[in-house]
């Protein structure tokens, strides 16, 4: 059995922390009006947006790597440290041990160079991030199996209208989403089935790694899709009342336009 197939496991539940601080977040916002809900008003206040997207992002990449074969463990949201922060995905393989670092930008433009990533121009903290994460459980692994467990970094970026690639850092991985399951899959063998078990089982194990505030069993997905397509209900109203209004306005241009060439022709 695969760590990711018991629902009460550490690394079971993908974007666990995430849906956890989003709901949190969320909890104190008001409903809203009916007004508001006529006119498609997303009911995400400004502190739950971002922890909303991450989720999405950590989602839909958790679908990406649900299509990797039976000799692959994937671990999702992994405690780390004693503050609430997590690992968004470990994955361990005949490939080696990957912890991947998601990153929802939405339709925006990533620049990556060998020491710095930029998004819409910005200066980020993921390559830094991404190296941190994967020491910290190489160290752990390390110190458990009593020989080197070397832990590869990637960032996977979600979303982005463009991605545009000046250098490629040397010890980390910047790839789409999209690149990730090929990516893994294609990685020379280097680990034996009977190491990557006993790998999967040292990371699940409670106290491997200080657990999280938000462990799987205070997540409640349930709520989280109940505000996922609450959310996707407003998006798609606002939407509506777009195509709306440009079609009004095409309607009163047009009319304007009839009415001009019929004074022409009566003039």
């Amino acid at each position: 059995m695969t760590a990711t197939e018991s629902a009460g496991a550490i690394g079971a539940i993908p974007a666990a922390e995430v849906i956890t601080a989003c709901l949190r977040a969320q909890a104190g916002v008001p409903r809203r009006s009916r007004a508001a809900r006529v006119f498609g008003r997303s009911p995400l206040s400004e502190d739950s947006r971002p922890w909303y997207l991450g989720a999405l992002g950590e989602l839909q990449v958790a679908e990406r790597l649900a299509k990797l074969g039976p000799d692959w463990t994937v671990l999702h949201s992994v405690p780390i440290g004693e503050r609430g922060s997590d690992i968004d995905h470990v994955v361990l393989g005949p490939g080696g041990v990957f912890t991947l670092n998601t990153k929802f930008h939405e339709d925006a433009r990533i620049w990556v160079g060998s020491t710095r990533i930029l998004v819409n121009g910005q200066k980020t903290d993921h390559l830094r991030n991404s190296r941190y994460e994967a020491q910290r459980v190489a160290k752990k692994l390390t110190a458990m199996a009593g020989e080197p467990v070397t832990v590869h970094p990637a960032i996977v970026l979600v979303g982005a209208r463009s991605v545009t690639f000046r250098e490629h850092p040397a010890d980390v991985v910047v790839l789409r989403d999209t690149e990730l399951v090929r990516w893994l899959t294609r990685r020379a063998a280097t680990l034996e089935p009977g190491p990557c078990d006993r790998a999967a089982e040292m990371l699940t194990r409670r106290g491997t790694l200080a657990t999280m505030s938000g462990t799987p069993a205070d997540v409640d997905p349930s709520a989280f899709a109940a505000l996922r397509h609450e959310v996707g209900a407003a998006r798609r109203i606002r939407m509506l009342w777009g195509t709306a209004i440009l079609l009004g306005g095409v309607a009163v241009a047009a009319t304007v336009a009839i009415n001009a060439y019929a004074t022409l022709l009566g003039g």
